[in-house]
């Protein structure tokens, strides 16, 4: 009987290669040592669903469609989190691989990313939605907000693999930790080694997976709260300024990130961006055409001015909140680095460059 060769990859949301400099990870290690490691980029902005989609598509935004957690829609006036598989525009390896067959499995820690990545895949588990025979197997998830409830969602990979027999696995965890704590800290060490732990059973387990981890950003800590929308207001520009990182993990990072995305009147953008871009915080701010040449966005999806942040600074409304002591978050360019590990790969002259490339490589090996 063949052996069972599933290629599993884990989204380590938040993984910041600066956590693997500082923390001992010595399952994590052992595939570096007998695969590959490299530092990659992601996509930009640097948030959780356009780099999980970008992945799972090994497109670009501007293919998939998804270039921010939160969407306005200037037409209607509509605003939405986009956190729907309707919204992705690129079919993903669920997609492709269910029209050839091919049985796959999607665990993931927030629910946001089952309603956002979970069309198509044979089999999809959830932390905050668990099916009852992983309860009655492992216990019940520790709630989102907790160390612990990454190495669980692995975990519970690892019981799916063995019941469902998989092709390909798709794990992505939440960056709770990440946002709280900072690689030196206790807790985060606790969590990585929970997290590395879990690694080493997979591995264990299953001798002859391919196994990849990158992540979908990194992350940085933020000491200075900018209000681009009033700036604008207050220089008589009448706008919408939406915050790309927006989503409904508030304790994460209170929806301040280093991205923002401006609508306003067409007549107004080259103006306007020339008062962003003399605005201390501001890395640069693009006009839609612009963004789309740099950063591979839909123009569809976006407004006339978007705005990245340095890596000290956060875009927010000041008038709903102060920016929170301690706060780390990410969006910005300064967060792209993220690492890209490979162990067991057949193409050892697959290229990795980007975090999407990841997909790619799925893509290719399973003759999508």
């Amino acid at each position: 009987m063949k052996e069972f060769d599933p290629i599993i990859v884990i989204c380590v949301d938040g993984l910041d290669p600066e956590y693997l400099d500082v923390i001992d990870t010595p399952n994590i290690d052992n595939l570096i040592q007998n695969g590959f490691y490299c530092i990659g980029r992601s996509m930009w902005p640097s948030v959780t669903n356009v780099n999980n989609v970008s992945i799972l598509t090994g497109k670009y935004p501007s293919s998939h469609g998804i270039c921010s957690n939160y969407r306005y829609v200037q037409d209607t006036g509509e605003e939405i989190y986009m956190e729907s598989s309707e919204y992705i525009l690129s079919p993903t390896i669920f997609t492709m691989a269910k029209e050839k067959g091919i049985n796959t499995l999607l665990a993931t820690s927030k629910d946001k990313l089952r309603t956002l990545l979970g069309k198509d895949a044979t089999n999809v588990i959830s932390s905050e939605q668990p099916d009852d025979w992983i309860i009655t197997e492992l216990g019940k998830p520790p709630e989102i907000y907790s160390l612990e409830v990454n190495a669980w969602t692995i975990k519970a990979a690892n019981a799916a693999i063995n019941k469902y027999k998989p092709r390909f696995v798709y794990i992505t965890t939440t960056d709770y930790a990440m946002h709280k704590f900072a690689p030196e800290n206790r807790e985060s060490k606790l969590h990585l080694q929970m997290i590395d732990s879990e690694v080493g059973n997979l591995v264990r387990k299953y001798a002859n997976a391919t196994i990849m981890i990158s992540a979908d950003h990194g992350m940085s800590a933020k000491t200075n709260l900018v209000d681009l929308g009033k700036i604008l207001a207050e220089k008589g520009f009448k706008n919408h300024s939406v915050p790309i990182i927006k989503d409904k993990y508030v304790a994460h990072h209170a929806n301040l990130g280093g991205g923002y995305i401006i609508y306003l009147e067409e007549i107004y953008v080259n103006k306007a961006i020339d008062i962003l871009n003399r605005v201390p915080g501001v890395d640069t701010a693009l006009s839609r055409e612009d963004a789309v040449n740099k950063f591979h966005l839909n123009a569809d999806r976006i407004g006339q001015i978007v705005v990245s942040a340095n890596k000290d600074t956060v875009f927010g409304n000041t008038d709903e909140i102060d920016l929170p002591t301690g706060l780390r978050s990410h969006g910005s360019e300064h967060e792209r680095e993220v690492p890209i590990i490979g162990y067991n790969l057949q193409n050892k002259e697959f290229e990795f460059c980007e975090n999407r490339d990841v997909g790619r490589y799925v893509i290719n090996a399973l003759e999508l």
